[in-house]
Protein backbone atom coordinates (compact mmCIF):
# COMPACT_ATOMS: atom_id res chain seq x y z
CA UNK A 1 0.00 0.00 0.00
CA UNK A 2 2.95 2.43 0.91
CA UNK A 3 4.68 1.77 -2.76
CA UNK A 4 1.19 2.59 -4.19
CA UNK A 5 0.85 5.66 -2.12
CA UNK A 6 4.18 7.18 -3.23
CA UNK A 7 3.86 5.98 -7.29
CA UNK A 8 0.83 8.10 -7.31
CA UNK A 9 2.39 10.94 -5.34
CA UNK A 10 5.38 10.90 -8.83
CA UNK A 11 3.54 12.22 -12.02
CA UNK A 12 5.39 10.14 -14.35
CA UNK A 13 4.31 6.68 -12.29
CA UNK A 14 0.90 8.43 -11.99
CA UNK A 15 0.58 8.67 -15.67
CA UNK A 16 1.85 4.91 -15.74
CA UNK A 17 -0.64 3.72 -13.25
CA UNK A 18 -3.58 5.19 -15.35
CA UNK A 19 -2.93 4.27 -18.22
CA UNK A 20 -2.82 0.66 -17.36
CA UNK A 21 -5.77 1.25 -15.64
CA UNK A 22 -7.59 2.53 -19.22
CA UNK A 23 -5.90 -0.51 -20.87
CA UNK A 24 -7.39 -3.12 -18.46
CA UNK A 25 -10.97 -1.45 -18.82
CA UNK A 26 -11.23 -1.25 -22.82
CA UNK A 27 -9.62 -5.07 -22.53
CA UNK A 28 -12.96 -5.63 -20.07
CA UNK A 29 -15.37 -3.89 -22.02
CA UNK A 30 -14.10 -5.88 -25.25
CA UNK A 31 -15.13 -9.26 -22.93
CA UNK A 32 -18.80 -8.38 -22.82
CA UNK A 33 -19.17 -7.24 -26.64
CA UNK A 34 -20.05 -10.39 -28.50
CA UNK A 35 -19.09 -11.21 -31.57
CA UNK A 36 -21.47 -10.82 -34.69
CA UNK A 37 -23.75 -13.55 -35.88
CA UNK A 38 -24.20 -15.15 -32.39
CA UNK A 39 -27.55 -14.60 -30.26
CA UNK A 40 -26.30 -12.92 -27.44
CA UNK A 41 -29.56 -13.80 -25.40
CA UNK A 42 -29.32 -17.32 -25.98
CA UNK A 43 -25.52 -17.14 -24.86
CA UNK A 44 -26.29 -15.92 -21.74
CA UNK A 45 -29.06 -18.30 -20.95
CA UNK A 46 -26.34 -20.97 -22.09
CA UNK A 47 -23.76 -19.62 -19.42
CA UNK A 48 -26.50 -19.39 -17.02
CA UNK A 49 -27.16 -23.42 -17.12
CA UNK A 50 -23.60 -24.75 -18.11
CA UNK A 51 -21.01 -25.23 -15.18
CA UNK A 52 -17.73 -25.35 -16.13
CA UNK A 53 -14.95 -26.73 -13.95
CA UNK A 54 -11.84 -24.44 -13.76
CA UNK A 55 -9.20 -26.97 -14.12
CA UNK A 56 -10.10 -28.66 -17.48
CA UNK A 57 -8.75 -27.27 -20.64
CA UNK A 58 -12.38 -25.54 -21.18
CA UNK A 59 -12.63 -23.66 -18.16
CA UNK A 60 -8.99 -23.03 -18.48
CA UNK A 61 -9.69 -20.68 -21.56
CA UNK A 62 -12.55 -18.89 -19.93
CA UNK A 63 -10.90 -18.43 -16.95
CA UNK A 64 -8.14 -16.49 -18.91
CA UNK A 65 -10.19 -14.81 -21.01
CA UNK A 66 -11.98 -13.38 -17.85
CA UNK A 67 -15.62 -15.50 -18.99
CA UNK A 68 -15.67 -13.77 -22.30
CA UNK A 69 -14.98 -17.22 -23.84
CA UNK A 70 -18.09 -18.58 -22.94
CA UNK A 71 -19.97 -15.34 -23.81
CA UNK A 72 -18.48 -15.90 -26.99
CA UNK A 73 -17.28 -12.15 -27.01
CA UNK A 74 -14.57 -10.56 -29.66
CA UNK A 75 -12.17 -11.45 -26.83
CA UNK A 76 -13.13 -14.74 -26.05
CA UNK A 77 -9.25 -16.37 -27.06
CA UNK A 78 -8.16 -13.92 -24.02
CA UNK A 79 -4.66 -14.17 -23.77
CA UNK A 80 -4.71 -18.42 -24.58
CA UNK A 81 -2.89 -17.82 -27.74
CA UNK A 82 -0.22 -15.79 -26.88
CA UNK A 83 0.84 -18.07 -24.02
CA UNK A 84 0.55 -21.19 -26.17
CA UNK A 85 3.26 -19.37 -28.65
CA UNK A 86 5.58 -18.63 -25.83
CA UNK A 87 5.89 -21.79 -24.26
CA UNK A 88 6.08 -23.65 -28.08
CA UNK A 89 8.68 -21.26 -28.92
CA UNK A 90 10.81 -21.90 -25.83
CA UNK A 91 10.06 -25.78 -26.30
CA UNK A 92 11.35 -25.61 -29.94
CA UNK A 93 14.45 -24.09 -28.90
CA UNK A 94 15.64 -27.70 -27.67
CA UNK A 95 14.47 -29.14 -31.36
CA UNK A 96 15.54 -26.45 -33.82
CA UNK A 97 19.02 -25.26 -33.58
CA UNK A 98 18.43 -21.87 -34.97
CA UNK A 99 16.04 -20.66 -31.99
CA UNK A 100 18.59 -21.69 -30.00
CA UNK A 101 21.03 -19.64 -31.67
CA UNK A 102 19.03 -16.24 -31.26
CA UNK A 103 18.60 -16.84 -28.12
CA UNK A 104 21.75 -16.80 -27.20
CA UNK A 105 22.21 -13.71 -29.78
CA UNK A 106 21.20 -11.38 -26.75
CA UNK A 107 18.46 -7.87 -27.92
CA UNK A 108 18.09 -9.01 -31.24
CA UNK A 109 17.70 -12.60 -31.45
CA UNK A 110 14.73 -12.27 -28.18
CA UNK A 111 13.53 -9.70 -30.79
CA UNK A 112 13.31 -11.75 -33.58
CA UNK A 113 12.17 -15.23 -31.31
CA UNK A 114 8.97 -12.20 -29.96
CA UNK A 115 8.39 -11.71 -33.79
CA UNK A 116 7.84 -15.56 -34.30
CA UNK A 117 5.91 -16.06 -31.40
CA UNK A 118 3.46 -13.11 -32.11
CA UNK A 119 2.62 -15.01 -36.03
CA UNK A 120 2.54 -18.11 -34.11
CA UNK A 121 0.00 -16.37 -31.98
CA UNK A 122 -2.19 -15.27 -34.81
CA UNK A 123 -1.90 -18.66 -36.55
CA UNK A 124 -2.92 -20.51 -33.19
CA UNK A 125 -5.99 -17.81 -32.70
CA UNK A 126 -7.13 -18.75 -36.07
CA UNK A 127 -7.08 -22.45 -34.88
CA UNK A 128 -8.36 -21.78 -31.32
CA UNK A 129 -11.47 -19.86 -32.63
CA UNK A 130 -12.44 -21.94 -35.63
CA UNK A 131 -12.92 -24.83 -32.98
CA UNK A 132 -14.49 -23.12 -30.03
CA UNK A 133 -17.37 -21.65 -33.19
CA UNK A 134 -17.80 -25.57 -34.06
CA UNK A 135 -18.06 -26.58 -31.04
CA UNK A 136 -20.54 -24.10 -29.90
CA UNK A 137 -22.62 -24.54 -32.97
CA UNK A 138 -22.78 -27.95 -32.15
CA UNK A 139 -23.53 -27.37 -28.37
CA UNK A 140 -20.80 -29.15 -26.95
CA UNK A 141 -19.20 -26.19 -25.69
CA UNK A 142 -21.89 -26.04 -23.50
CA UNK A 143 -22.13 -29.51 -22.61
CA UNK A 144 -25.20 -30.20 -24.99
CA UNK A 145 -27.21 -28.19 -22.34
CA UNK A 146 -28.66 -25.95 -25.06
CA UNK A 147 -28.18 -24.99 -29.05
CA UNK A 148 -28.85 -22.50 -31.58
CA UNK A 149 -26.10 -19.98 -30.77
CA UNK A 150 -25.06 -19.51 -34.17
CA UNK A 151 -28.46 -18.91 -36.04
CA UNK A 152 -26.55 -18.62 -39.26
CA UNK A 153 -24.09 -21.34 -40.12
CA UNK A 154 -22.56 -20.93 -43.26
CA UNK A 155 -19.98 -20.48 -44.21
CA UNK A 156 -18.84 -17.32 -44.56
CA UNK A 157 -20.09 -16.14 -41.49
CA UNK A 158 -17.58 -18.23 -39.26
CA UNK A 159 -15.32 -17.09 -41.41
CA UNK A 160 -16.03 -13.35 -40.51
CA UNK A 161 -16.69 -14.64 -36.92
CA UNK A 162 -12.92 -16.24 -36.78
CA UNK A 163 -11.42 -13.07 -38.11
CA UNK A 164 -13.30 -11.02 -35.69
CA UNK A 165 -12.06 -13.28 -32.79
CA UNK A 166 -8.51 -13.16 -34.19
CA UNK A 167 -8.78 -9.73 -34.52
CA UNK A 168 -9.38 -9.61 -30.82
CA UNK A 169 -6.44 -11.91 -29.98
CA UNK A 170 -4.34 -9.25 -32.08
CA UNK A 171 -5.51 -6.00 -30.46
CA UNK A 172 -5.01 -7.81 -26.90
CA UNK A 173 -1.48 -8.30 -27.87
CA UNK A 174 -0.65 -5.30 -29.09
CA UNK A 175 -2.47 -3.81 -25.46
CA UNK A 176 -0.16 -6.08 -23.75
CA UNK A 177 2.97 -4.72 -25.24
CA UNK A 178 1.88 -1.47 -24.35
CA UNK A 179 1.29 -1.69 -20.69
CA UNK A 180 5.15 -3.60 -21.10
CA UNK A 181 6.05 -0.39 -22.54
CA UNK A 182 4.62 2.60 -21.05
CA UNK A 183 3.17 1.07 -17.79
CA UNK A 184 4.10 -0.71 -14.53
CA UNK A 185 4.22 -4.59 -14.88
CA UNK A 186 4.30 -7.45 -17.70
CA UNK A 187 1.62 -6.48 -19.84
CA UNK A 188 0.67 -9.58 -20.59
CA UNK A 189 0.50 -10.99 -16.78
CA UNK A 190 -1.16 -8.03 -15.99
CA UNK A 191 -4.42 -8.54 -18.51
CA UNK A 192 -4.53 -12.66 -16.91
CA UNK A 193 -4.36 -11.67 -13.59
CA UNK A 194 -7.53 -9.03 -14.14
CA UNK A 195 -9.34 -11.64 -15.81
CA UNK A 196 -8.92 -14.30 -13.34
CA UNK A 197 -10.03 -11.78 -10.47
CA UNK A 198 -12.98 -10.47 -12.66
CA UNK A 199 -14.47 -13.71 -12.05
CA UNK A 200 -12.78 -15.14 -8.72
CA UNK A 201 -14.89 -12.69 -6.15
CA UNK A 202 -17.80 -12.85 -7.91
CA UNK A 203 -17.86 -16.59 -7.12
CA UNK A 204 -16.41 -16.50 -3.89
CA UNK A 205 -19.09 -14.59 -2.27
CA UNK A 206 -21.38 -16.55 -3.86
CA UNK A 207 -20.28 -19.39 -1.66
CA UNK A 208 -21.59 -17.22 1.09
CA UNK A 209 -24.47 -15.43 0.15
CA UNK A 210 -25.78 -18.35 -2.76
CA UNK A 211 -27.73 -18.00 -6.01
CA UNK A 212 -29.98 -14.84 -6.00
CA UNK A 213 -29.16 -15.03 -1.67
CA UNK A 214 -30.82 -18.48 -1.64
CA UNK A 215 -28.69 -21.42 -1.12
CA UNK A 216 -25.45 -20.15 0.64
CA UNK A 217 -23.37 -21.11 3.64
CA UNK A 218 -21.30 -18.55 5.71
CA UNK A 219 -19.45 -20.80 7.28
CA UNK A 220 -17.93 -22.46 4.12
CA UNK A 221 -17.66 -19.10 2.91
CA UNK A 222 -15.33 -18.38 6.20
CA UNK A 223 -13.34 -21.41 5.62
CA UNK A 224 -12.84 -21.12 2.05
CA UNK A 225 -12.02 -17.73 2.53
CA UNK A 226 -9.43 -18.73 5.48
CA UNK A 227 -7.92 -21.42 3.54
CA UNK A 228 -7.47 -19.10 0.51
CA UNK A 229 -5.38 -16.30 2.65
CA UNK A 230 -3.22 -19.05 3.99
CA UNK A 231 -2.43 -20.56 0.73
CA UNK A 232 -1.50 -16.96 -0.65
CA UNK A 233 0.60 -16.37 2.28
CA UNK A 234 2.61 -19.36 1.96
CA UNK A 235 2.77 -19.42 -1.71
CA UNK A 236 4.46 -15.40 -1.56
CA UNK A 237 6.72 -16.64 1.14
CA UNK A 238 7.83 -19.63 -1.63
CA UNK A 239 7.93 -17.70 -4.69
CA UNK A 240 10.18 -15.51 -2.57
CA UNK A 241 13.08 -18.21 -1.41
CA UNK A 242 16.12 -18.43 -3.03
CA UNK A 243 19.20 -21.05 -3.14
CA UNK A 244 21.65 -18.41 -3.46
CA UNK A 245 24.76 -20.10 -4.92
CA UNK A 246 28.16 -18.25 -3.72
CA UNK A 247 30.01 -17.32 -7.42
CA UNK A 248 34.12 -15.95 -6.96
CA UNK A 249 35.18 -13.89 -9.90
CA UNK A 250 39.34 -13.99 -10.45
CA UNK A 251 40.57 -10.51 -11.11
CA UNK A 252 41.86 -10.22 -15.12
CA UNK A 253 44.09 -7.42 -16.95
CA UNK A 254 42.22 -6.30 -20.03
CA UNK A 255 44.42 -3.70 -21.52
CA UNK A 256 45.82 -1.23 -18.61
CA UNK A 257 42.42 -1.94 -16.76
CA UNK A 258 42.19 -4.76 -13.99
CA UNK A 259 38.61 -6.35 -14.11
CA UNK A 260 36.66 -8.93 -11.71
CA UNK A 261 37.63 -9.72 -8.10
CA UNK A 262 34.61 -9.27 -7.17
CA UNK A 263 31.80 -12.03 -4.86
CA UNK A 264 28.61 -12.43 -5.63
CA UNK A 265 26.01 -14.94 -5.70
CA UNK A 266 23.68 -17.34 -8.51
CA UNK A 267 19.75 -17.42 -7.49
CA UNK A 268 17.73 -20.24 -7.80
CA UNK A 269 14.55 -19.98 -6.98
CA UNK A 270 12.42 -23.13 -5.66
CA UNK A 271 10.23 -22.97 -8.03
CA UNK A 272 11.81 -22.19 -11.46
CA UNK A 273 8.69 -24.08 -13.55
CA UNK A 274 6.06 -21.40 -12.68
CA UNK A 275 2.46 -21.77 -12.88
CA UNK A 276 3.51 -23.92 -16.59
CA UNK A 277 3.05 -27.48 -15.19
CA UNK A 278 -0.22 -27.39 -13.78
CA UNK A 279 -1.39 -25.62 -17.04
CA UNK A 280 0.34 -28.42 -18.89
CA UNK A 281 -1.67 -31.11 -16.92
CA UNK A 282 -4.81 -29.64 -16.73
CA UNK A 283 -4.66 -29.06 -20.99
CA UNK A 284 -3.31 -32.31 -21.49
CA UNK A 285 -6.44 -34.63 -18.98
CA UNK A 286 -8.88 -31.75 -20.70
CA UNK A 287 -8.02 -33.33 -24.26
CA UNK A 288 -9.90 -36.79 -23.28
CA UNK A 289 -12.54 -34.98 -21.89
CA UNK A 290 -13.31 -32.82 -24.92
CA UNK A 291 -13.06 -35.80 -27.55
CA UNK A 292 -15.47 -37.12 -25.36
CA UNK A 293 -18.05 -35.36 -25.85
CA UNK A 294 -18.04 -35.76 -29.37
CA UNK A 295 -19.26 -39.86 -28.64
CA UNK A 296 -21.68 -41.92 -27.92
CA UNK A 297 -22.23 -41.71 -24.59
CA UNK A 298 -23.54 -45.68 -24.38
CA UNK A 299 -20.06 -46.55 -25.56
CA UNK A 300 -17.91 -47.77 -22.57
CA UNK A 301 -14.91 -45.60 -23.38
CA UNK A 302 -16.86 -42.44 -23.17
CA UNK A 303 -18.45 -43.27 -19.66
CA UNK A 304 -15.07 -44.26 -18.30
CA UNK A 305 -13.76 -41.27 -19.13
CA UNK A 306 -16.47 -39.34 -17.78
CA UNK A 307 -16.40 -40.75 -14.95
CA UNK A 308 -12.62 -40.49 -14.36
CA UNK A 309 -11.24 -38.45 -15.78
CA UNK A 310 -14.44 -35.51 -15.97
CA UNK A 311 -14.45 -35.54 -12.52
CA UNK A 312 -11.16 -33.87 -11.16
CA UNK A 313 -12.40 -35.71 -8.13
CA UNK A 314 -12.02 -38.94 -8.92
CA UNK A 315 -8.84 -41.05 -8.12
CA UNK A 316 -7.32 -41.24 -11.78
CA UNK A 317 -7.93 -37.75 -12.11
CA UNK A 318 -5.85 -36.85 -8.80
CA UNK A 319 -3.23 -39.52 -9.87
CA UNK A 320 -2.48 -38.77 -13.82
CA UNK A 321 -2.61 -34.71 -12.69
CA UNK A 322 -0.03 -35.84 -9.75
CA UNK A 323 2.02 -37.57 -11.91
CA UNK A 324 1.97 -35.38 -15.05
CA UNK A 325 2.73 -31.80 -12.44
CA UNK A 326 6.11 -33.58 -10.95
CA UNK A 327 7.21 -35.12 -14.89
CA UNK A 328 6.74 -31.34 -16.50
CA UNK A 329 7.96 -29.46 -12.93
CA UNK A 330 11.35 -31.66 -14.31
CA UNK A 331 11.41 -31.14 -17.92
CA UNK A 332 10.31 -27.33 -18.47
CA UNK A 333 13.32 -26.65 -15.14
CA UNK A 334 15.54 -28.59 -17.63
CA UNK A 335 14.64 -26.53 -20.62
CA UNK A 336 14.63 -22.77 -19.21
CA UNK A 337 17.64 -23.47 -17.47
CA UNK A 338 20.47 -25.30 -18.77
CA UNK A 339 23.51 -26.15 -16.12
CA UNK A 340 26.16 -26.61 -18.85
CA UNK A 341 25.33 -23.22 -20.27
CA UNK A 342 25.71 -21.54 -17.05
CA UNK A 343 29.04 -23.69 -15.78
CA UNK A 344 30.22 -22.48 -19.36
CA UNK A 345 29.47 -18.68 -18.70
CA UNK A 346 31.34 -18.49 -15.34
CA UNK A 347 34.17 -20.29 -17.02
CA UNK A 348 34.17 -17.72 -19.94
CA UNK A 349 33.96 -14.32 -17.26
CA UNK A 350 36.46 -15.80 -14.98
CA UNK A 351 34.07 -17.15 -12.13
CA UNK A 352 34.23 -20.24 -10.15
CA UNK A 353 31.75 -21.49 -6.83
CA UNK A 354 34.28 -22.16 -4.01
CA UNK A 355 35.20 -25.39 -3.73
CA UNK A 356 34.17 -26.66 -7.20
CA UNK A 357 36.00 -26.71 -10.02
CA UNK A 358 35.09 -24.61 -13.07
CA UNK A 359 33.90 -26.30 -16.28
CA UNK A 360 32.14 -30.07 -16.09
CA UNK A 361 32.79 -29.92 -12.20
CA UNK A 362 30.86 -27.03 -12.05
CA UNK A 363 27.75 -28.50 -14.49
CA UNK A 364 27.43 -31.31 -12.59
CA UNK A 365 27.06 -29.67 -9.14
CA UNK A 366 24.41 -27.21 -10.26
CA UNK A 367 22.66 -30.13 -11.63
CA UNK A 368 22.49 -31.55 -8.27
CA UNK A 369 21.49 -28.37 -6.61
CA UNK A 370 18.83 -27.94 -9.23
CA UNK A 371 17.33 -31.95 -8.93
CA UNK A 372 17.10 -31.24 -5.16
CA UNK A 373 15.52 -27.67 -6.13
CA UNK A 374 12.68 -29.31 -8.58
CA UNK A 375 12.14 -32.15 -5.96
CA UNK A 376 11.27 -29.65 -3.23
CA UNK A 377 9.33 -27.08 -5.67
CA UNK A 378 7.49 -30.43 -7.51
CA UNK A 379 6.34 -31.50 -3.38
CA UNK A 380 4.97 -27.07 -3.40
CA UNK A 381 3.16 -27.33 -6.67
CA UNK A 382 1.13 -30.53 -5.71
CA UNK A 383 0.30 -29.63 -2.60
CA UNK A 384 -1.00 -25.78 -4.16
CA UNK A 385 -2.71 -27.76 -6.99
CA UNK A 386 -4.50 -30.52 -5.32
CA UNK A 387 -5.45 -28.40 -1.63
CA UNK A 388 -8.90 -27.12 -4.02
CA UNK A 389 -9.63 -30.67 -5.13
CA UNK A 390 -9.13 -31.61 -0.61
CA UNK A 391 -11.68 -28.54 -0.42
CA UNK A 392 -14.38 -29.38 -2.84
CA UNK A 393 -14.21 -33.05 -1.30
CA UNK A 394 -14.27 -32.05 2.59
CA UNK A 395 -17.10 -29.21 1.81
CA UNK A 396 -19.22 -30.38 -0.44
CA UNK A 397 -18.94 -27.26 -2.73
CA UNK A 398 -19.69 -29.58 -6.23
CA UNK A 399 -18.15 -26.60 -8.75
CA UNK A 400 -18.74 -23.70 -6.46
CA UNK A 401 -15.05 -23.65 -5.82
CA UNK A 402 -13.34 -19.69 -7.04
CA UNK A 403 -10.18 -20.97 -6.92
CA UNK A 404 -8.03 -23.49 -8.32
CA UNK A 405 -3.93 -24.37 -7.82
CA UNK A 406 -3.97 -22.51 -11.16
CA UNK A 407 -5.72 -19.41 -10.27
CA UNK A 408 -3.10 -19.04 -6.44
CA UNK A 409 -0.29 -19.29 -8.54
CA UNK A 410 -0.64 -16.76 -11.08
CA UNK A 411 -2.27 -14.35 -8.37
CA UNK A 412 0.04 -14.45 -6.17
CA UNK A 413 3.47 -14.44 -8.85
CA UNK A 414 1.49 -11.54 -10.50
CA UNK A 415 1.31 -9.79 -7.29
CA UNK A 416 4.54 -9.91 -6.68
CA UNK A 417 6.15 -9.19 -9.84
CA UNK A 418 3.77 -6.28 -10.18
CA UNK A 419 4.73 -5.06 -6.56
CA UNK A 420 8.20 -5.76 -7.15
CA UNK A 421 8.87 -3.36 -10.22
CA UNK A 422 6.64 -0.72 -9.01
CA UNK A 423 8.90 -0.61 -6.08
CA UNK A 424 11.87 -0.31 -7.97
CA UNK A 425 10.16 2.31 -10.09
CA UNK A 426 9.49 4.50 -7.62
CA UNK A 427 12.61 4.16 -6.14
CA UNK A 428 14.40 5.78 -8.87
CA UNK A 429 11.95 9.07 -7.21
CA UNK A 430 13.37 8.97 -4.22
CA UNK A 431 16.67 10.41 -3.27
CA UNK A 432 16.69 9.59 1.08
CA UNK A 433 19.73 8.53 1.54
CA UNK A 434 21.79 9.95 -1.55
CA UNK A 435 20.98 13.92 -1.08
CA UNK A 436 18.92 13.97 2.49
CA UNK A 437 19.64 12.45 5.76
CA UNK A 438 16.40 11.18 7.76
CA UNK A 439 14.24 12.97 5.15
CA UNK A 440 11.95 12.09 2.44
CA UNK A 441 12.54 14.31 -1.12
CA UNK A 442 10.02 13.16 -3.71
CA UNK A 443 10.32 14.50 -7.31
CA UNK A 444 8.66 18.08 -7.30
CA UNK A 445 9.67 18.93 -3.52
Amino acid sequence: MRTLIQAFRTKELRNKILFVFGMIIIYRIGSFIPTPGVDFKIVQDCVAKASSNQENFVGLVNLFSGGAMLQLSIFALGVMPYITASIVIQLLRVVIPRFEALHKEGQSGETKLTQYTRYLTIGLAVLQSTTILVTARTGALFNYQCSQVIPDGSVWSLIVMVLVMTGGTGLIMWMAELITDKGIGQGMSILIFMSICSGFLPKLWEIGWGTNGKGGDWSKFGIVAAVLLVILIFVDFVELCQRRIPVQYTRRMIGRKMYGGSSTYLPLKINMSGVIPPIFASSILAIPTLIAQFGNTQQGWVGWINTNLANTTSAWYIGLYAVMIVFFCFFYTSITFDPDETADNMKQYGGFIPGIRAGSATSRYLSYVMNRLNTVGAVYLLFVALIPTVLIMALELGQKLPFGGTTILIIAGVGLDTLRQARAQTEQFQYAGFLFDHTDHYEGK
